[in-house]
């Protein structure tokens, strides 16, 4: 089973997609990392966001067992994770990573923003997980936090909408609703509730004969 998790950042899809790979004993891939590692490796090396052949060679090369989780998780690495994804290079050299670790032997489950429409066409389930960019910048910024102290709220929800803007705009991949994807509006859901909600639309397939 293949299982597609796509959203908006802080909308909760990574806790979802967590949650339902441990319970249905799926490995997981966090796809934003990739982008995010790319991004970081790049700043690290002086190398512009914008360099398309600097950056392709990264993506080629990404060993994420390198990058700490604190590193990936920054408001800096974020927005750069954000301009290095519209690149089609980087897209194209960390694409045919995604798929082989989706069609694994024994399935898979991948969250990002472009698996249910790109990575995984035919996945057998596919969500997408959404919230207002008000609670979304809301709960970003709890993250944050702890690593920023200065961060404000306005300024997160600030980000957030620069970069709904330009996931959706750019022109290769942009994030999209699969037309076959459950939609999951987390906005005022608990987190348990929003994986109910995912279990339910999995076991609805399970229901029709596919297996984990």
């Amino acid at each position: 089973m293949i299982i597609a998790i796509d959203g908006t950042t802080a909308s909760g899809k990574g806790t979802i997609a967590k949650r339902l790979a441990a319970k249905y004993a799926l490995p997981h891939m966090d796809t934003g990392c990739l982008y995010r590692a790319t991004a970081v490796a790049a700043l690290k090396q002086g190398i512009a966001l914008n360099d398309a052949a600097g950056l392709q060679q990264i993506a080629i090369n990404l060993d994420l067992s390198k990058f700490r989780d604190s590193d990936l998780r920054t408001g800096e690495a974020g927005k750069a994770a954000s301009q290095v994804a519209v690149i089609p290079e980087v897209r194209q050299a960390l694409f045919e990573l995604q798929r082989s670790f989706a069609t694994q032997a024994g399935g898979a489950l991948l969250d990002g923003r472009d698996i249910g429409t790109v990575i995984a066409p035919d996945a057998d389930v596919k969500l997408w997980v959404d919230a207002n960019v008000e609670q979304r910048g809301y709960r970003r910024w709890k993250e944050l936090v702890g690593f920023e102290p200065n961060v404000t709220l306005e300024e997160v929800i600030k980000q957030l909408r620069i970069r709904d803007e330009r996931d959706q705009s750019r022109k290769d991949a942009p994030a999209a609703i699969a037309s076959d994807a459950v939609l999951i509006d987390t906005t005022d859901l608990t987190i348990d509730a929003a994986v109910e909600k995912a279990i339910v639309a999995v076991e609805a397939v399970l229901a029709r004969g596919k297996t984990v």
